[in-house]
């Protein structure tokens, strides 16, 4: 969801300045509010001080960006997760989830009103429907829809969608909540595994583990659990609660270097970004440099 080079290329289209003169006045505007916004956000008033706006307009899911408050977007959904109920802060009610795809990428889409809950429990949104989402609202990398947003059929045709969500090259330098991103990085530090008990299946145990990686650009505290763990540590089912095996583990693996695939999340406890883990590879120069050869004859 890295949309700044198109929002920028869209503000030159609709303003004619060229690209430099944009990027040089959502730099200036950065600077006047001391950096408190994202680049995009900078590029966003930009905009609605040259008296351009998006407010109607059809974006693709990768040009989705993080904040964006009225978003529109047509996507096919691939798959519906079961309607669930939910109690908060005195609030109780219904919500529901499925994911949207198009040709450039797909989101999970999250449905808070009754009146669009109703449509999924009654099929009238399920597996294989072409869709219209208008007003929506991004956040943590999702579309939340709400009772002020529309929900519609769409008579667009989908050849293909793309069903698994590709993460984009990113560094910690620049995380934002909600990114999928994969980052080379080291890890320079590791801390004790914690036991817990499972909260979906009663009488199961979980493990988590926490570590520090650094990029080059900065230092991510970042979490694994289960079979990341197992794959990072080298070890089996039968070492995974053990806390010995897992500390001796541990401590072998400090300095070295790896491709971890995941997105970033607020911790509720310490209020900080932390990587969330999903994928890890090893890193591999030989891969890095022949993929470089390839896009270079492309």
């Amino acid at each position: 969801m890295d949309t700044y080079s198109s929002l920028v290329d869209k503000i030159s289209k609709h303003s004619r300045l060229s690209v430099d003169e944009v990027e040089k006045k959502v730099d200036a505007k950065k600077s006047k509010l001391s950096g408190l916004i994202s680049k995009e956000g900078a590029a966003q008033i930009v905009a609605a001080e040259l008296g351009i706006s998006f407010e109607n307009e059809i974006l693709k899911i990768n040009e989705l960006s993080e904040g964006l408050r009225r978003a529109n977007v047509i996507g096919k959904i691939t798959s519906v997760n079961l309607v669930k109920e939910f109690n908060k802060n005195g609030r109780s009610g219904k919500f529901a989830s499925f994911t949207l795809g198009d040709d450039t990428s797909n989101v999970r889409v999250v449905l808070w009103d009754s009146n669009h809950v109703s449509l999924v429990e009654s099929g009238n949104l399920a597996q294989g429907s072409v869709i219209e989402i208008k007003g929506a609202s991004v956040k943590n990398g999702e579309i939340h829809v709400s009772a002020f947003s529309d929900i519609k059929p769409s008579d667009m045709k989908f050849d293909s969608v793309k069903e698994t969500t590709a993460p984009l090259s990113g560094n910690f330098g620049d995380a934002k909540e909600g990114a999928f991103v994969s980052v080379r990085a080291f890890i320079v530090q590791t801390f004790e595994p914690r036991f817990f008990d499972s909260k979906k299946n009663e009488g199961e145990k979980g493990v988590l583990f926490n570590l520090v990686l650094d990029d080059g650009n900065a230092t991510m505290r970042s979490v694994l659990f289960g079979n990341n763990i197992k794959k990072l540590l080298g070890v089996g089912d039968e070492n995974l609660f053990s806390l010995d095996v897992l500390n001796a583990k541990r401590a072998e693996i400090i300095g070295e270097e790896r491709l971890f695939t995941g997105s970033f999340k607020m911790n509720s406890f310490s209020n900080n970004l932390e990587f969330s883990v999903r994928e890890i590879e090893e890193f591999s120069i030989d891969k890095v440099i022949k993929e470089l050869e390839t896009s270079a004859k492309v």
